[in-house]
């Protein structure tokens, strides 16, 4: 059978307007909408450059995982995973609102993202722009971001489309998991941002069974065309396509940027050879090939006249563009061009951010150092203690109209003294973009300055009433770390810190879980993620007590080799196939299901307030449980329940338990509320290959309580 015989039959039904807009157009003029061009103002991340002849405007799209990537500067948010660790989705609607307005103010229709991953493997370099290991709080999140975004009339584009785990040889790898797999874990994310309405998706560069994402006839077609009914345009990561002919069957309806990696390069005045041989090693692992991308352009029009591509999947791909492009009130000139007074420095964008990055936070330990008394004097420690950590390397990388650092924060809060010792030269950030030129040569001012000396830091925290300890990696698109150990000699400082005082606190400003093997020996340990450009106040209300920690953790801490996907053959994968031989037990799951312990267990996280769980009760759908504070200040709890299949077959391999359905509730000190929750079919449920998605008959355990391994209350239900 021909590839055109197989080709994607799911089509759109257009409206009137953009169905006469099909039929008036030449070919080479849907060739235009369906691939990439230079965008003249230089400003957008993708172009497609519209039809002028036909009143069809042009569509910019622009990078926006954690805010929108363009020249101008925007509000940097703080990672996903900061996000996520709200438990709040609100927020996540919240911050989607104020990027689509911030995409528009700068002339972008499209923002690229949420980026919404499972994280199957710590190490993967862009845990810091995915939002957790579980798919119910992915798909939650990702949900209430899409529609926040597409609520500006600008469109969503959730990614990337599927089994993108990891950075090495993301280009190659090929991702080897079975149905069941992907529809439980890796793909209800997608599924729930497909359900909040987005417009369009990208497709991984990744292969999955074999197969190219950009080409997955399967997953783009049967699944997500077919099965979710999506009816916006699937877009190609950038020069992630391989065929015009494959990719246009497959049902790819946009090639991102339009030409190749080594036209890129071209068109910027540099040699692609040179480029090709001065580039970062890791970086260049992470990358596609140089000549890919651009087949559209050279293959798209020859495969349609020779009949290889029916003209009708050519049809549907320039209408499902269209219908974007209409929904978003382009065809009607809607579209609302920035000015000064827009692109400003929004206080309620800068206000969220704010509240963003201190709910994010996660009280991973305290043993009564926090929070900090007002007039204590303390020490702030470490190597980049002077500057805000934005984010992770790549196309999540935004320039912020302003930051506050630690030591900014923490000064401006403290009445007691504040002394500043690095102790260790900064940990420098790393960027796919520097990676791809052959790294960056300038030298900063940092690197002129004689390096810092723990001693001097052991001596301020020995004078000091507390110490506080920021300690960071380094992460980025298209390279995953080589070990989820802290670098340099990070540990070494926490250790000589707390030996010098008793109420060390250390602040971990990581892309995703790290090693702690000093946990035991410090009085407390605060997980801020990748803050953004809030970083040092949040941090300073955080520590001083002026807002609780209403953080959790959306993914497990473990030490590096308790993980799963822990062989050579499952990450990052042998002969550019990595086996998901781990099957479900992928984070909890997998902790769950085995003796391995976790350091902290997913859902973990302290309050400055303390909280009783009473009464759990079960009717149908709905988990309701009574929530007392029993402490004198007000705090935020994240109520979380789990379910479990006791009576499950042994050979049906479902979790000891599963995330169901958790709300993030504030208290006021001495209150006691009744929090209700809606527990989600999919954990009750499990795929079929035969019958889709099915809830057996029998027996579950609803637990309700603050982790996954801090259950208070149960209840059995019958279906």
């Amino acid at each position: 059978m021909s590839d055109s015989e197989q080709s994607v039959t799911h089509t759109i039904e257009p409206t009137d307007r953009v169905a006469t807009l099909v039929d008036d157009l030449t070919a080479e003029e849907k060739l235009s909408l369906v691939r990439g061009a230079v965008d003249p103002e230089g400003n957008a991340t993708g172009y497609l450059p519209g039809v002028e002849r036909l009143d069809v405007p042009e569509l910019r799209l622009a990078d926006g995982p954690l805010g929108v990537r363009t020249e101008e500067p925007a509000t940097a948010f703080p990672a996903s995973l900061a996000l996520a660790s709200t438990f709040d989705p609100a927020l996540a609607r919240r911050q989607g609102e104020a990027m689509g307005a911030e995409a528009k103010a700068r002339d972008q229709d499209v923002l690229l993202g949420p980026g919404l991953n499972l994280i199957r493997v710590p190490n993967c370099g862009r845990t810091f722009e995915y939002y957790s290991e579980d798919p119910i709080l992915t798909g939650a999140f990702a949900g209430a971001a899409v529609a926040g975004i597409q609520s500006t009339g600008v469109v969503a584009t959730p990614k990337h489309y599927v089994a993108n785990n990891q950075e090495t040889r993301r280009a190659s790898v090929s991702a080897a998991v079975d149905e069941r797999v992907l529809r439980e874990l890796y793909l209800p994310g997608f599924h729930d941002a497909v359900d909040a309405g987005a417009r369009s998706l990208m497709t991984a560069y990744n292969r999955v069974n074999g197969t190219y994402m950009s080409e997955q006839r399967h997953l783009l077609g049967d699944v997500l065309k077919g099965e979710w009914g999506f009816e916006g345009f699937v877009v190609s990561d950038w020069f992630g396509t391989e065929s015009a002919q494959r990719a246009a069957n497959g049902g790819l309806d946009v090639e991102m940027p339009g030409v190749s990696l080594e036209e890129q390069f071209a068109s910027m005045g540099m040699d692609p050879s040179a480029v090709a041989d001065e580039m970062d090693p890791e970086i260049a692992e992470g990358m596609p090939d140089i000549g890919a991308g651009g087949h559209f352009a050279d293959d798209l029009l020859d495969a349609v006249a020779a009949g290889d591509v029916p003209e009708a999947r050519l049809d549907d791909m320039v209408a499902r563009v269209l219908s974007a492009i209409e929904w978003a009130g382009l065809l009607d000139d809607r579209r609302d061009s920035g000015t000064d007074d827009e692109l400003a420095d929004d206080p309620e964008h800068r206000d969220l951010a704010r509240t963003i990055a201190t709910r994010g936070t996660v009280l991973l330990k305290n043993e009564g150092a926090l929070p900090l008394d007002d007039d204590a004097s303390v020490a702030v420690v470490g190597p980049n203690v002077d500057e805000a950590i934005l984010g992770g390397g790549g196309s999540s990388e935004t320039t912020p109209f302003d930051e506050t650092s630690p030591v900014g924060g923490i000064t401006a809060r403290a009445d007691g003294d504040v002394a500043v010792a690095r102790g260790l030269a900064p940990v420098e950030s790393v960027s796919m973009f520097d990676g791809m030129l052959g790294g960056d040569d300038a030298a900063s001012e940092a690197d002129e300055e004689p390096d810092p000396e723990i001693d001097a830091a052991v001596a301020a925290a020995s004078e000091a009433d507390a110490a506080v300890v920021f300690v960071r990696d380094a992460a980025t698109e298209a390279a995953d770390r080589e070990t989820i150990a802290l670098p340099g000699e990070q540990d070494e400082l926490v250790e000589r810190v707390a030996a010098a005082n008793d109420d060390t606190i250390v602040v971990l400003n990581t892309s995703g879980p790290v090693e702690l093997p000093w946990r035991e020996d410090v009085a407390a340990v605060v997980s801020q993620w990748y803050p953004g450009q809030s970083h040092g106040e949040s941090i300073a209300a955080v520590l001083y007590g002026d807002a609780d920690p209403g953080g959790r953790l959306p993914v497990t801490f473990a030490p590096e080799d308790a993980y799963p996907a822990d062989t050579a053959d499952q990450f990052p994968g042998v002969d550019d196939v990595a086996e998901y031989s781990e099957g479900l037990l992928v984070g909890y799951r997998h902790f769950d299901a085995t003796d391995a312990e976790p350091t902290y267990p997913f859902g973990h996280g302290h309050s400055y307030a303390s909280f009783a769980y009473e009464d759990l009760a079960v009717d149908g759908e709905t988990v309701s449980v009574t929530v007392s504070n029993e402490s004198e200040r007000a705090g935020r709890e994240v109520v979380q329940a789990y379910v479990d299949a006791p009576d499950a077959p042994d050979d049906l391999e479902r979790p000891p338990r599963e995330l169901a359905a958790f709300e993030a509730v504030a208290i006021e000190a001495g209150e006691t509320v009744t929090v209700e929750l809606t527990l989600d079919d999919r954990a009750l449920g499990r795929y079929d290959a035969a019958d889709g998605w099915t809830i057996d008959d029998g027996r579950f355990t609803v637990a309700a309580g603050r982790s996954s391994r801090d259950l208070r209350l149960s209840a059995d239900i019958e279906r």
